[in-house]
């Protein structure tokens, strides 16, 4: 198991009390609500950051759509 580490975070009173109900409506902590949601916001990011990677080979890879360059202006105007 990881260690755990405190740490101290500065809420407007009437925002505390709204997020100590939610937490209790769903049976959980504040401490380890926010635990989740920093978890995720962290894995989100990865998961976008991975992506962005892909996305970016993929663009400097390019794509083969048959294209065949014409050998003369006169073959470009043929119809």
């Amino acid at each position: 198991m990881s260690k755990k580490t405190n740490i101290t975070l500065k809420l407007d009173s009437g925002l505390l009390q709204r997020v100590k109900v939610l937490a209790a409506q769903r049976g959980t902590s504040v401490s380890a609500m926010l635990a989740a949601s920093l978890e995720e916001a962290v894995r989100n990011d990865k998961e976008y950051e991975e992506a962005k990677k892909r996305s970016k080979a993929l663009m400097r890879e390019g794509w083969n759509l048959g294209f065949k360059k014409p050998s003369s202006r006169d073959e470009l105007h043929e119809r």
